[in-house]
């Protein structure tokens, strides 16, 4: 069936991650991270998924929130800089605000304009990908910000996917997944959905039993994949 549903994750995905450290670094008053700050991003975004799968497979869910936090203060520790609450609220505030990649309005806009549904399938918490999208100024092109909050567990729980359909009533396979992170795309392919994985920095394949269908650098050939 042809393709009527293109759904994305928003972290990594549509938002650049790195992009809280990054611009708190370029600020005076956090010179200590200056030269550090993309190890710090690193290890940020890699605990707060290991957290993710932590807590989904001991069935000790919370927010995502809760999860982000716990994250960086690792991740501070590990650079040598926790200690430092301003620092640290500076980027909790920024991660309210993460940019959007640069081809990510453009993709979008053609998508809707072809009337395909576009959505995000995250493990952000409403009030999280809200404020993300809103900052991005992308709200109008998406119809919706499906979160696991509805259902109590990370991905890739298959109970996560089962939003997509429940949400716009389609069929497995008239949904596009897009995902930067292997695993999700993985799991998707998993599910049954055609899947597209965002390597933004030429990661290699995940060993899982699934791949998925295609592989990009970047968002911009998400159109031509459903034929526009």
């Amino acid at each position: 069936m042809p393709i009527t549903t293109c759904i994305f994750d928003a972290y990594g995905t549509l938002f650049d991650v790195a992009a809280a450290a990054r611009q708190a670094a370029s600020e005076p008053q956090f010179f200590k991270i200056k030269e550090t700050w993309p190890q710090l991003a690193e290890h940020w975004r890699l605990k707060q998924l290991q957290y993710t799968w932590l807590r989904a497979i001991t069935q000790a869910h919370t927010d995502f929130w809760e999860v982000t936090q716990d994250g960086l203060d690792w991740a501070l520790e590990k650079c040598g800089v926790d200690g430092d609450e301003e620092l640290r609220e500076r980027l909790l505030a920024l991660y309210w605000e993460l940019q959007a990649y640069p081809e990510v309005p453009e993709m979008l806009q053609t998508l809707k304009a072809a009337g395909l549904n576009t959505a995000i399938l995250s493990n952000g918490s409403p009030d999280m990908l809200d404020g993300a999208v809103q900052s991005a100024g992308i709200e109008i092109l998406l119809d919706d910000n499906l979160s696991v909050q509805s259902v109590g567990i990370f991905k890739p729980d298959s109970r996560v996917y089962d939003l997509v359909g429940q949400r716009f009533g389609c069929a497995k396979d008239e949904v596009l997944f897009v995902s930067s992170n292997g695993w999700d795309a993985a799991g998707a392919t998993g599910y049954g959905f055609t899947t597209a994985w965002v390597n933004r920095s030429g990661e290699p394949m995940d060993r899982m039993p699934w791949k998925p269908k295609h592989v990009l650098r970047n968002l911009t050939d998400i159109p031509k994949i459903v034929g526009l």
